[in-house]
């Protein structure tokens, strides 16, 4: 009975013996079935290092392109097993290869949005004085050809008393390929406004359908320049320089534009207004005012810009309290209302002159009459009797 007694004794104490160890045995085997299914999983990796993998190394040896360090094949290597025949699964599923990369996929900066803008504000940038002022033209092929408009402008800078400065912020608007290709070839600062569909190349044919719509491009153009906070005094290319004429130009102004007819009062809307030479100034005002103007095409149908600023001119000034200023023809005149004064002249129109021909005609002689004038001492220029050759086709 005591012997009895005693082996269960033995018994009970080496169960109690036994079973912390065969529990620590276990533990410590399932703690080390973790670490070796990590090392499997993730080869080559390094715990113990503190700073990030290399990526290129880590999509190498992700992929399978780097053998690991030898493990136990035993419960990793069914694992692995299982997690092999469980992407296969997948992939049957969905038609696509098991995911090997995904872990290391980066995704692209985002598109940034497109800005139709962008080149045009570079040009602009580039002419632009200290007060964001460019002198804007336009001009197609038929103005760009060699010894048409373009040419003849040009040279009244070089022929013009100290204003061949001013060209450096000229910005040429060229509606077509070959009018661009013209002006890379002269001058620094051009500008390609591509219109779809339509084709501004040749001479358009004053009023019809194709002028209109190029004349109302051209304002629309000039509000945008507006809105993209840049000031501009606009000339077209049958216009001759001589002189500064900012000079004449109050900046106070919201817009400054020449008269066919000028009636002695620059802030008078009886006078007779030319959109072929204006100066407007960036401000809420004046970009308002340009898109009442943009209305007025559908107010009064068939007419161009011109016509339709005469219409709307009273309404802008007591409505809008917008400032005009009509400059002086003695200052910036052309054909229609012709400046005798060589010593005042800043700038001639070709305006109330029909035909690209006769224009060029006309403004060759003049352009021949200024540099004679030029070759002369002051006082023969102050007192001596010079005046343009008239009458000519449009000139009188």
């Amino acid at each position: 009975m005591k012997k009895a007694q005693y082996h269960e004794l033995n018994s009970n104490s080496l169960q109690l013996h036994i079973h912390p160890l065969i529990s620590f045995i276990l533990g410590a085997a399932m703690a080390t079935a973790c670490i070796l299914l990590y090392i499997s999983a993730n080869p080559g990796s390094n715990p113990s290092a503190g700073s990030n993998p290399n990526p290129l190394e880590l999509s190498a040896n992700w992929t399978g392109s780097s053998k690991p360090d030898s493990v136990d094949q035993g419960v990793t290597g069914e694992i692995k097993e299982e997690v092999l025949q469980m992407e296969a699964k997948e992939a049957a599923s969905t038609g696509q290869g098991p995911n090997t990369t995904s872990q290391f996929i980066t995704t692209s900066p985002a598109p940034q949005a497109y800005d139709p803008y962008k080149e045009l504000v570079e040009v602009l940038k580039k002419a632009a004085n200290e007060d964001n002022t460019v002198i804007l033209t336009q001009i197609n092929e038929a103005f760009a050809k060699p010894g048409s408009l373009l040419d003849l402008f040009l040279e009244s800078f070089h022929a013009g008393e100290n204003i061949e400065r001013l060209l450096n912020h000229l910005v040429m608007v060229t509606m077509d390929q070959n009018a661009y290709d013209r002006c890379k070839s002269l001058h620094p600062h051009c500008y390609f406004m591509r219109t779809e569909g339509v084709y501004y190349n040749n001479e358009k044919t004053f009023m019809s359908k194709d002028y209109l719509d190029m004349m109302w491009g051209r304002n629309k153009f000039q509000l945008t320049i507006l809105e993209l906070g840049f000031n501009f005094l606009f000339t077209d290319v049958d216009v001759l320089w001589f002189r500064d004429p900012f000079r004449h130009i109050s900046l106070a102004a919201h817009l400054a534009i020449s008269s066919d007819v000028f009636l002695g009062d620059p802030d008078s809307v009886s006078n007779f207004p030319n959109g072929g030479f204006l100066y407007a100034k960036s401000c809420n005002k004046t970009i308002e005012f340009y898109r009442f103007w943009q209305e007025g095409r559908e107010r009064f149908a068939g007419r161009n810009e011109q016509e339709v600023f005469n219409a709307i001119k009273s309404e802008a000034v007591s409505q809008m309290k917008v400032w005009f200023q009509f400059l002086d023809t003695a200052y910036c005149g052309g054909f229609c209302q012709l400046s005798k004064d060589l010593n005042k002249i800043c700038t001639l129109h070709a305006n109330c002159c029909v035909g690209l021909g006769n224009k060029i005609h006309d403004l060759r002689g003049a352009l021949d009459d200024w540099k004679n004038f030029t070759t002369k001492s002051y006082d023969e220029r102050r007192w001596g009797n010079f005046h343009w050759r008239v009458p000519g086709i449009c000139i009188h």
